[in-house]
Order: structure tokens, then C-alpha cells, then sequence
């Protein structure tokens, strides 16, 4: 007997959501191929819809009794570990149930309970990046970068638990905190550079983003120009109308708008046309090789050139070597950040090397 758990990549009205189960009698690993190849033929089938085809998808999970459970309702979890387990890696459609699938479940569950106790226990601390004009060397400015100082595992980097964070509420206050937290102590900076704060797409859907944007100002005395919120495509191509009145607010405060991992997910040029972005940052993926590739330079002047055409100016991120740093130089790049140019660090690391120097009192 085999379980297959799905999510589909569009909602149906059922009882899970978009979450189904298939349950499906086999003999042989061959029926079992021929049950999913049945199962994606359907699934994965264009809809058409007016003038428009939709492309839906599913992430499969496949469990096999007696071989990955006793009874029933084990069965079902496991496929359903194994169907998350497809959500979270694309490559592996479909993904069949592993043992190891267990343990590592056990320890998100059990960090998420960690993160929500890390938010009342003050666990989380902001670093600071500097980002730099690639022509002179002088400070641009520094992005905000929080950290999640667990008790017993050490230092936790963002990607690890802000997933965890989009899956509840807790995305929410955090990135609020976050934003108040950075506010607050850029205000007292001598030197007034401009400090980035990332936007998570669950903060920007689920609240009024602009009015608590403008509340934090306000409460904490930072000019408006001295903030840039930066954001990625995918956070506001769902509901496009919406976001563009949503930017719209944040800039009429003066806030400055930053469009971030460009060059990787949906990056079409209409979303440079119709939304005022002031800044591009080109995705640190593309500078993941030691030396700047021939495909590299290609992507670094492919954006410039949008950059150019949009006057809108381009930052190159994860910047490592000065090989990469002398061809973006070259190419024109306005700014980058990166290893090379400045680790993240606390903020009173950064005071006591001289970069930033604090007023006494606000």
C-alpha cells in the first residue's frame, strides 16, 4: 500500500487546504512509478483561463507500507514529512520518506518553540554590513542583519530561522523589532548614512507596512531619507495593485526603496517600470565563483544596463575577491557589499574600529 501526500501550487476547496492524500495498492515498484506518473499528469497539466494558461504544480510526498509504517496514521504522517520535504527541495519530485526525516522535523519543531522564547528573551541582536561606492571606498551606507544568539547552539544565521518566523506570526514581531531596534540606534549616529532593513513578504501582506513604518519614524526621530526598506519581487508580485499603493506611501514618506536578489526569481523589467525603486542589488548567487566569470560579467552588465535605462543605481552583493571588485569597477557598478569590503558585524564593533561615531543623547 502506498501514500502519496501532495500540496498543490494553487488552492482547491478541501478539508486541508491544499494539502491531498492518494492511497493506491501495489505490488511492485513499477506500479508505484505509474501512480505518480498518473498523478503528475494531472497535476501538473496547463489550465487555460480566459486568454491566460496557468502552470500548476505540486509538491509530492510518497510513504509504502509496511515499509515506512505500522498502521495507518503513521503512514499518512510520514508521507506527509516526505511532501514537505519535496516543498522545501525542488529537485526531488517526488520525494519518498527516509527515517532521517523524523529527527530533523523534531529539531525545526523544537527550534521554533527556541525562537519564539528568543523573541521575549531578547536572543536577537542586529549586525551592520557596510556597503560601500565602488569608485572612492567611502561608506554608502550599512544594511541590518539580524542574528539569533541561542543559548546553547550559538550564533543562528537568519536563512536558518526566519523560515521558521514566516511560518507563524513571529515574522511579524520580529521585523518590527528589527526595524525599531535599527532606527533607534542609527538616530544616534554622528555620520548620517543611510541604513537598509529587509522586508519579509509576510510583513509587507499581513500588515499595514506603511503605517508602521511611519509610526517607528516617528517614534524613534530617524529621518526618513536615512532608511531604505529593501524587498524582493516575489513579496509583492502577488498582489501588484496593492503593493504599488503600499510603495507608493512608504516613498511619499521619503523612505527610499531597494530591490533585492535581483537576477534570480521572477526579475522582469516591468516590475523595474511600473514600481519606484531607487536602488538594484544584483543576488550574491552570481558571485559565488572565486574568479568573475565570462557568465557573470554577462548578468553584471545585462542589470547595469537596465540599471542605466531605469536611472536607477545598482549594487552588486556577496562581493569576496578583488578580482570580482575590479570588474563590476570596471563594468560601472555604483556600490557592492561583501566579505571583501566589510563582514557583518555589532554596532559597537563597528564604533570602536571608527567607522561610525554615536552622539551622547538624542
Amino acid at each position: 500500500m502506498g501514500c502519496c501526500r501532495t500540496m498543490a501550487a494553487s488552492s482547491l476547496p478541501e478539508p486541508g487546504g491544499d494539502e491531498f492524500q492518494a492511497l493506491c495498492r501495489v505490488i511492485s515498484g513499477e506500479q508505484i512509478k505509474s501512480f505518480l506518473h498518473r498523478l503528475e499528469e494531472v497535476l501538473f497539466k496547463p489550465i487555460r483561463f480566459e486568454d491566460s494558461e496557468v502552470l500548476p504544480g505540486a509538491s509530492l510526498g510518497v510513504a509504502i507500507w509496511p515499509d515506512h509504517a505500522s498502521d495507518k496514521e503513521a503512514l499518512i504522517n510520514n508521507a506527509d514529512l516526505a511532501m514537505y520535504r519535496a516543498k522545501a527541495d525542488p529537485g526531488r519530485h517526488p520525494c519518498f520518506y527516509e527515517p532521517s526525516m523524523d529527527e530533523k522535523v523534531r529539531t525545526r519543531r523544537k527550534l521554533a518553540v527556541d525562537l519564539r522564547q528568543a523573541v521575549k528573551a531578547g536572543q536577537l541582536a542586529v549586525c551592520y554590513q557596510v556597503q560601500r561606492v565602488i569608485a572612492t571606498g567611502e561608506i554608502r551606507g550599512y544594511e541590518a542583519l539580524v542574528r539569533w544568539n541561542h543559548p546553547t547552539r550559538g550564533t543562528i544565521m537568519p536563512d536558518d530561522f526566519i523560515p521558521l518566523a514566516e511560518e507563524s506570526d513571529l515574522i511579524l514581531q520580529i521585523g518590527e523589532w528589527v526595524l525599531r531596534t535599527v532606527c533607534s540606534e542609527a538616530v544616534l549616529w554622528r555620520q548620517p548614512y543611510k541604513v537598509a532593513v529587509n522586508l519579509s513578504g509576510m510583513q509587507f501582506v499581513h500588515t499595514d507596512i506603511a503605517h508602521v513604518v511611519s509610526t517607528v519614524l516617528k517614534e524613534t526621530g530617524l529621518p526618513p531619507e536615512r532608511l531604505e526598506l529593501e524587498l524582493t519581487e516575489s513579496t509583492i508580485i502577488a498582489d501588484q495593485v496593492r503593493a504599488l499603493q503600499v510603495l507608493r506611501q512608504i516613498k511619499d514618506m521619503g523612505v527610499s526603496l531597494a530591490l533585492d536578489d535581483f537576477g534570480t526569481g521572477y526579475s522582469s523589467l516591468d516590475t523595474l517600470r511600473r514600481f519606484p525603486f531607487d536602488r538594484i542589488k544584483i543576488d550574491r548567487s552570481f558571485f559565488g565563483a572565486s574568479r568573475a566569470s565570462h557568465q557573470t560579467q554577462a548578468v553584471v552588465h545585462a542589470v547595469l544596463a537596465l540599471g542605466k535605462a531605469f536611472e536607477i543605481p545598482v549594487m552588486a552583493e556577496g562581493i569576496e575577491t578583488k578580482d570580482q571588485l575590479t570588474m563590476l569597477n570596471a563594468a560601472g557598478c555604483d556600490e557592492a557589499q561583501g566579505f571583501l569590503l566589510g563582514r557583518p558585524a555589532p554596532l559597537a564593533d563597528i564604533v570602536k574600529n571608527g567607522q561610525i561615531t554615536m552622539n551622547c543623547a538624542h
